[in-house]
């Protein structure tokens, strides 16, 4: 992708109307724009993308996403859903209201173009320096945002939405396949569990809770895949795309401790911990 600056226009007068009436008490990102503008600009980040070819979504915008993405704690999935259909968001992005936004999957390129040019503190150093200069935040103090712990925590709530959704799709494979044989032992607790598509799951904001939730649901796709490839199953739902797909995730994304019969691990343990 190139990238070719453009100058960053004021919020559309609409999206500016609408949002005004909508938070009359105020919100933390009509003052972020009005108070920091757009934040960054397109220069900044010139040297992350080739001089030709297809254009970039505006790399600004991307950054600035980035902050928003790690206040709520959300994925990348559930970030692109926000910008799209929040108000707040739109303001602060430059947006006008009809804008569709972006593909959850620019915020994955541009984190990995920031890591691979070893550019990840650009975008939170900026910010601490903003924030310093008006007086929001001191100098010295625990304030100070690091980089590294941002992208971990980011990586880690998509880790966490790549994990539930394979496995809810496995399920729901094996349900439309052979309804009796999944009812005869899944756990009651699972259909309350796995009913909600992961998007729309509300993700515990601490790096411990993320994990004990990344830990039940590879013991869950752990136990369902040994069910699966137990001798009495029926055999044909291990052929279910699905279901292959799912254990191809699960021996990517968990270490192993005892195989069972489909090469997966029997006990579940996360890896690379951050």
């Amino acid at each position: 992708m190139s990238m070719h600056p453009q100058r960053i226009d004021p919020v559309p007068a609409e999206t500016a109307r609408v949002a005004r009436a909508a938070f009359r008490k105020g919100n933390l990102y009509l003052r972020i724009r009005d108070e920091l503008g757009s934040l960054y600009e397109d220069e900044q980040f010139a040297d992350l993308f080739a001089r030709r070819g297809q254009p970039a979504e505006a790399p600004w915008r991307l950054a600035l996403v980035c902050i928003f993405q790690f206040l709520e704690d959300l994925s990348d999935r559930q970030t692109a859903d926000a910008v799209r259909s929040r108000i707040d968001l739109k303001y602060a992005l430059g947006l006008e209201l009809p804008d569709e936004g972006f593909d959850a999957s620019l915020l994955c390129e541009f984190r990995e173009r920031l890591l691979a040019h070893q550019a990840e503190q650009r975008v939170f150093e900026h910010l601490v320096n903003q924030l310093q200069q008006r007086g929001w935040i001191k100098k010295r103090g625990i304030q100070r945002t690091d980089s590294t712990h941002v992208l971990a925590a980011v990586r880690r709530l998509n880790r966490l939405e790549l994990l539930g959704e394979t496995l809810r799709a496995a399920l729901n494979a094996v349900a439309k396949e052979d309804p009796d044989w999944l009812k005869g032992w899944v756990p009651l607790v699972w259909f309350e569990r796995y009913s909600q598509r992961v998007e729309e799951w509300r993700w515990p904001g601490a790096k411990g809770q993320q994990e004990q939730v990344m830990d039940q649901i590879g013991q869950d796709g752990s136990l369902f895949l040994s069910a699966l490839w137990n001798e009495l199953a029926p055999g044909r739902l291990r052929y279910l795309s699905e279901v292959q797909g799912l254990r191809r995730t699960w021996v990517q994304q968990f270490f192993q401790a005892g195989k069972s019969a489909c090469g997966c691990a029997i006990k579940m343990i996360c890896p690379q911990r951050t």
